[in-house]
């Protein structure tokens, strides 16, 4: 049986990576008018290619107090050591686009509801990456979308 995905629905997800190393890794890429809440991260790393390396997760959208698109923001760094699992269980939420651009910052309820309304045509999604090509670390992640289409 298919999953329902239409308007009005929350889907519980989890996608499974292996492998992380320097390069960007999306791990979820949004979609307009979707609201996604991280549940758990967690990373396993196989290999390091030296033990202070880390991984770190951004997520790439709008910046609410400079008005400015397609930002990098880091919310996460973490030191996980190789065959050691680090669990990242703080819940957080971001929307599938961008809004409709504004003059930052945010300071007045129709700004706010411009990011609600999700009105521009760029997607914001969450990546990640560590710190070394030679890196190699097995992440899951679950998460909640929700499609307000």
């Amino acid at each position: 049986m298919a999953i329902a995905r239409g308007a009005g629905t929350e889907i519980l997800r989890s996608a499974h990576f292996e492998d992380i190393d320097s390069t960007s890794q999306i791990l979820i890429m949004g979609v307009q008018h979707h609201i996604y809440t991280v549940l758990s991260i967690i990373i396993r790393p196989i290999s390091l290619q030296a033990t202070t390396n880390k991984i770190y997760f951004n997520l790439r959208g709008y910046d609410s107090k400079a008005g400015t698109t397609a930002q990098n923001t880091l919310f996460l760094s973490a030191n996980p050591q190789a065959e050691e699992t680090f669990v990242w269980n703080d819940k957080f939420s971001f929307n599938g686009y961008e809004p409709t651009d504004f003059s930052g910052p945010l300071n007045d309820a129709t700004k706010q509801d411009a990011i609600a309304d999700q009105g521009s045509s760029v997607a914001q999604y969450l990546h990640c990456s560590s710190e070394h090509a030679d890196d190699s670390m097995e992440l899951t992640i679950t998460f909640i979308d929700q499609n307000n289409a």
